[in-house]
């Protein structure tokens, strides 16, 4: 039945597009009707049927703003997990406890004074959690450090790792895949997600294949053990199988399989490298593509005296531009980044995941959100076993309209047709443009949450989680289409 439905309700999305916003029961044979419930609306109960998603798998609150009570409100108690739609309440809480102009920053100190553009002694850097140290920023850093007379530094490379105090994560215990982005841990100084882009190419002339990693870096081994083949582009990666070797060094990449030479190009971007390795390899190249020199290699350390002025601090870009990169595109690391400076903000130095949790409950305790049952794992939502209810999301999508930072709220959400997560989603319709929403979703989870624009141009906040067997594999998402088309119609 799910294999069929699949095919035949994106249909049905468009034919229920035209039905009036009625309330109708949603009674499947499995399951009754919960208790003091509002009933689901026609359409969506009819795609629930045509879908074969259990109704006790199902949450939905659709709601005006402004209004008291909501339009519909089903299973709107159940606990559930939200996936990604999770970073609604973190990127609220952090945007209300550090303010859209916060900044990160990155700080350098010398061992030594600077004389005749030498440094007789290593050079720190220490981290402060800066979410988006790309590399266009981290080339900025190592500049200023050439523009403020530094040339030459006889000892290392020293990173203060010392703003956050988390234990070990295993990289792969999620999924099982250790090398994607998604997966990376946090860490107080990291640089460029430490990912590099591999792009696979065929080699003029025919007969091998090319491999170019950016940034090139120069403490990363390559391996290319890719064939070419006669065949039209197409197939799982082209071919291209990638491995992460050394699980502890990372320093060493393998790619191999057998490439189509019907293709002009692919790429992969993976994780490599420990972040300060990472780190350290990309100021090395920045630091000689600028004339600098440097003569030892890295380590970590403490920052000797920590209240001593920085030689050069680089800040970062503010909170409320960033916030568009965290909800927008679903970052897992920048989220978790954010959560961990709100918990040092409020709680103290070093960061930790206990103090990022206390931190976020309480500034949502601030704005009125009920906490009770609330489970909070991982703040990004990449987990199995974080728990909200979609009375709780709306609620935080309620304190969100009313905050004095609402503008920067809404516009970091994804816009259906546009941009973000949900640029694909009902690309080309009424829908398109008309919504701001987050997504989420996880082996058998799907969610969306966020703001409808009606028809008559009213809003609507919507939240829909979806708890159940291969829900993840587009089922939910058909349904979450068919709410969010009858929330419009309103």
């Amino acid at each position: 039945m799910n294999v069929l439905a699949r095919r035949v309700v994106p249909g049905l999305v468009w034919l229920l597009a035209g039905w009036s916003p009625a309330v109708a029961g949603a009674q499947p044979e499995s399951a009754p009707a919960p208790r003091s419930e509002a009933a689901l609306p026609a359409p969506v109960a009819l795609a629930l049927r045509s879908l074969d998603l259990p109704e006790s798998g199902v949450s939905v609150w659709v709601q005006r703003l402004g209004d008291d009570a909501p339009l519909v409100r089903f299973n709107a108690d159940v606990p559930r997990n939200p996936a990604s739609t999770l970073k609604l309440v973190t990127t609220f809480a952090a945007l209300e406890g550090l303010g859209p102009a916060y900044t990160w920053h990155t700080d350098v100190h010398l061992a030594t004074p600077l004389q005749d553009g030498v440094v007789a002694g290593d050079v720190w850097l220490r981290g402060h959690g800066d979410p988006f140290l790309v590399a266009e920023e981290y080339w900025k850093l190592t500049d200023a450090l050439r523009r403020r007379g530094l040339r030459r530094i006889e000892g290392d490379l020293v990173f203060d790792t010392s703003f956050f105090d988390l234990p070990p994560e295993d990289r792969g215990a999620f999924d099982d895949q250790p090398d994607r982005v998604y997966n990376l841990p946090p860490h107080p100084l990291l640089v460029n997600f430490n990912a590099v882009r591999f792009s696979v190419r065929p080699e003029e002339g025919g007969g091998a294949v090319s491999v170019a990693p950016d940034p090139p870096l120069p403490n990363l081994e390559l391996a290319n053990r890719l064939r070419l083949y006669r065949a039209p582009c197409g197939g799982y990666q082209r071919g291209v199988a990638l491995a992460v070797r050394d699980p502890d060094v990372r320093d060493h990449v393998l790619l191999e399989g057998r490439f189509p030479d019907g293709c002009d190009e692919y790429a992969l971007t993976r994780t490599v490298l420990q972040p300060e390795s990472y780190a350290f390899g990309l100021f090395d190249l920045y630091w000689h593509q600028l004339g600098g020199e440097i003569a030892g290699r890295w380590r970590t350390a403490p920052v000797p005296d920590p209240e001593a002025r920085p030689f050069l601090r680089h800040r970062s870009r503010p909170l409320g531009e960033l916030l568009r990169l965290v909800n927008k595109y679903s970052n897992n690391v920048m989220t978790r980044h954010l959560g961990l400076t709100l918990g040092a903000e409020r709680f103290g130095a070093p960061a930790t995941e206990d103090k990022a949790r206390d931190a976020i409950f309480e500034v949502l305790g601030e704005h009125g959100v009920d906490t009770a049952g609330l489970v909070v794992s991982n703040s990004a939502g990449l987990s199995r076993d974080s728990r909200i209810t979609a009375r709780q999301l709306a609620a935080v999508l309620d304190a969100g309209w009313r905050s004095p930072f609402m503008p920067e709220f809404l516009s970091s959400l994804s816009i259906p047709g546009l941009d973000g997560t949900m640029r694909r989603r009902l690309a080309g319709t009424p829908a398109a443009g008309r919504m701001h929403l987050k997504t989420g979703s996880l082996d058998h989870v799907s969610a969306v949450a966020g703001y409808v624009l009606t028809r008559d141009g009213e809003r609507v906040m919507v939240v829909v989680l979806v708890n159940a067997p291969e829900a993840h594999r587009g089922l939910g998402e058909d349904l979450e289409d068919v709410v969010l088309r009858w929330a419009m119609d309103l």
